[in-house]
């Protein structure tokens, strides 16, 4: 081997063995990542307004046989409803989110007995309280309280409103669109309880009970 080649391998050699270091000083003085918690939990605190839309369906139970139909009589509504809503939540503890909200909407729930006779919902709403889990992006919750309804009974020449008073259960999953903004799908079951029309000589008691499923999109503050 001439001197040329035994010069260039030497040369190749020692170039590998500085790199080699440099390389070793990189990796060790390199910091190792910092070790921390991941913070799972939403933005869900706030005071919030939004706005709602869903379809309904339910029942009026003729409970005094008015219309001489069947013993507790009973006849379908169905129909949409359109309403807004308001409320806050506050976290709890890492995971739970409790809150309160208010509701209002049109609807147009209604059926009908005969060709004179029908029933109407004219609007409902509800005051209730929630509890949910934070997933982060997502807020499955249960929510409960009392709710209220207008409601029109009409038989040919007679014709009563009254304002029903009850209870409703359901649940629901809000989902983070964007910064404060979240879109809410809920299913609720709502009974009513009983009112007393004035169709005559004689009041007539009535019971009302429905269901609803909505969508809807809140703004949170």
């Amino acid at each position: 081997m001439n001197r040329f080649a035994i010069a260039l391998l030497a040369g190749v050699a020692g170039v590998s063995v500085m790199s080699s270091a440099f390389a070793a000083d990189l990796i060790i003085s390199e910091p190792a990542p910092a070790v921390g918690i991941v913070s799972t939990t939403g933005n869900w605190d706030g005071v919030f307004i939004g706005a709602f839309a869903g379809a309904g369906w339910g029942t009026v139970t003729d409970e005094d046989n008015y219309f001489l139909n069947g013993i507790d009589a009973e006849t379908d509504l169905t129909g949409w409803q359109l309403g807004v809503n308001a409320g806050a939540n506050f976290t709890v503890s890492e995971a739970i989110v409790a809150g309160i909200v208010g509701d209002i909407a049109w609807t147009d729930l209604n059926g009908d007995v005969d060709a004179d006779s029908s029933y109407s919902v004219d609007w409902a709403g509800s005051i209730r309280g929630r509890l949910g889990f934070d997933g982060g992006a997502f807020l499955p919750y249960v929510t409960a309280g009392v709710a209220f309804a207008n409601t029109t009974v009409t038989d040919a020449a007679f014709e009563d409103t009254q304002v029903h008073v009850g209870w409703t259960v359901g649940a629901g999953v809000e989902f983070a669109v964007a910064d404060n903004v979240s879109l809410d799908l809920q299913y609720r079951y709502t009974d009513y309880g009983s009112k007393d029309y004035d169709l005559g000589a004689v009041d007539q008691s009535f019971g009302l009970t429905s269901h609803a499923v909505t969508a809807g999109v809140n703004f949170r503050f």
